[in-house]
């Protein structure tokens, strides 16, 4: 953009684009075009974006490793027991293939038995067996049982690895309550929701950062905007309880002078982003999550969720009540 271009642009887009060029993060790599027309939810619960590609092709967008490494694990062991049937499965055709004399053994009548029998030497093949009731007969089919040794040697090391790489990730498993709440807070009010630590390993260092992404209106026509809600406190040392975030809307929020008509209006979403270390394996995990305005509830507080023992006294506290919120009246 030339300075010329810059000039002659209204003073509102002007300051727009400085604090885009100061802070590249307010667009949060959306694009200009979800900042500009997008209604629906930028953020799923889960922490999933609620956006899609198109024009990839199949094997451009597919990763194996990655999806191994993301999916649940039903699903990854499903797909090693389908990978696993199928090999064997198509093996067993082979040998068929190469021929009646092909496997030599047990005796075996009808298209049923050949088959099973085919199949299951394929089994003991792959996983290195070897019982020797049936064995390879001829060039080809022992070029089949090399090929298949060889595709064990691989398969068994790729999803070994791909086992243990799924076990030593660390991820973050973070309760969020269900909603947000504007609650009194010294004298004026602030945006507070709570969160908790699912698992029994400890993440330190815990920040978090805060985004409203809302419609506004500008010289262009109405246009997403993001700006960040300035909280009580950024980070935690210790995560081994739970955690409120506060922000505090004071005369410098974004949020100041608004209701909950106005954040329905605009297509309000508080975007959050937690990153910590997790102690165990001392690696960086993520978290992330939305509120939108049907989410937050004004004039209510959390209840209170924290208990201390009647005999040795260690404070403690009850997860299953992270989600209660009081009304006020």
């Amino acid at each position: 953009m030339t300075s010329s271009t810059f000039t002659e642009m209204p003073a509102i887009d002007r300051a727009s684009l400085q604090s885009a060029l100061e802070d590249p993060s307010k667009d949060l790599g959306f694009g200009s075009e979800v900042a500009r027309g997008s209604h629906k939810r930028l953020l799923n619960r889960d922490g999933s974006f609620n956006v899609a590609r198109y024009g990839l092709t199949p094997f451009s967008s597919l990763s194996i490793y990655h999806w191994s490494l993301s999916t649940s694990w039903p699903r990854f062991l499903g797909m090693l027991a389908v990978a696993y049937l199928g090999i064997n499965t198509l093996f067993a055709f082979g040998y068929i293939l190469c021929g009646i004399d092909a496997l030599q053994g047990e005796a075996v009548t009808g298209s049923t038995e050949i088959f099973l029998r085919a199949f299951f030497f394929s089994v003991q093949t792959f996983a290195t067996i070897g019982y020797g009731h049936v064995i390879a007969n001829g060039t080809t089919a022992n070029l089949l049982v090399t090929l298949e040794a060889f595709l064990n040697i691989v398969g068994v090391a790729l999803s070994t690895g791909v086992v243990f790489a799924r076990f030593s990730r660390p991820t973050a498993k973070i309760i969020y309550s269900h909603h947000a709440v504007i609650a009194p807070y010294k004298g004026i009010t602030a945006l507070e929701f709570r969160i908790a630590n699912a698992r029994t390993s400890q993440i330190i260092e815990l920040e978090a950062k805060v985004i409203l992404s809302r419609i506004e209106a500008t010289s262009e026509g109405l246009v997403r905007k993001f700006r960040d809600l300035r909280l009580e406190r950024t980070h935690v040392t210790f995560f081994p309880l739970s955690w409120t975030l506060v922000h505090p809307i004071d005369e410098n929020s974004p949020l100041v002078g608004m209701n909950d008509e106005d954040l329905a209006e605009t297509n309000a979403e508080i975007l959050i982003l937690l990153t910590g270390t997790d102690e165990t394996s001392s690696q960086t995990v993520h978290s992330r999550s939305s509120y939108k305005a049907e989410e937050i509830i004004w004039n209510a507080s959390f209840a209170p969720i924290f208990k201390r023992s009647r005999e040795d006294g260690i404070l403690g506290m009850d997860v299953g009540r992270i989600h209660d919120v009081s009304r006020l009246g």
